[in-house]
């Protein structure tokens, strides 16, 4: 099942050049451009690139603390249920197994630095999505990478998608 990841190695200390990639990579993931920036066992962090009217779908990481930092755009939150509107240079605090979802209804592309620690499945699980373009498809590969999508209403955490904001 896991597919090529570089060996984690412990942090280094350096600078990641703007544009740089580890090995020149970039994900297309659900329309929108991962470039991952650094990888470790205990993190990994990437640049995430939206265009208007993409989104990733409620999910949950049941292994790993999530980070985003918006760097440009105007992006939707949903976070345990709470429709929330961070803004440039917030940073949002997404823990083990909290709902979220992260939808860019604005006009112009988002722009945001993610990070998750530990690292777990997290690159292989972009690896197996990238340029995958049946969502169901997404939906089961995230499922054998430690990443559970939620369907819009879910009965055990008693919240609704609000109806704007559904899945196609």
């Amino acid at each position: 099942m896991p597919t090529w990841m570089p060996m984690p190695t412990p942090m280094t200390p350096g600078i990641t050049q703007n544009g740089a990639s580890l090995d020149g990579r970039a994900w297309h993931i659900l329309g929108q451009t991962y470039t991952p920036l650094y990888l470790t066992e205990s993190s990994f962090g990437w640049h995430a690139l939206m265009p208007p009217g993409t989104f990733m779908p409620i999910h949950v990481h049941p292994t790993q603390d999530e980070f985003i930092y918006v760097l440009s755009g105007e992006l939707e939150l949903l976070l345990d249920g709470e429709l929330l509107q961070p803004n440039p240079h917030d940073l949002i605090r997404l823990p083990q197994c909290v709902p979220h979802a992260v939808f860019n209804n604005g006009q112009a592309d988002a722009a945001c630095l993610s990070w998750v620690a530990p690292t777990r499945l997290l690159w292989d699980l972009f690896e197996a999505i990238d340029n995958i373009a049946d969502a169901q498809e997404v939906v089961r590969l995230a499922g054998m990478r430690e990443v559970e999508f939620l369907p819009p209403t879910s009965p055990n955490r008693q919240f609704q998608l609000p109806e704007q904001l559904t899945m196609p």
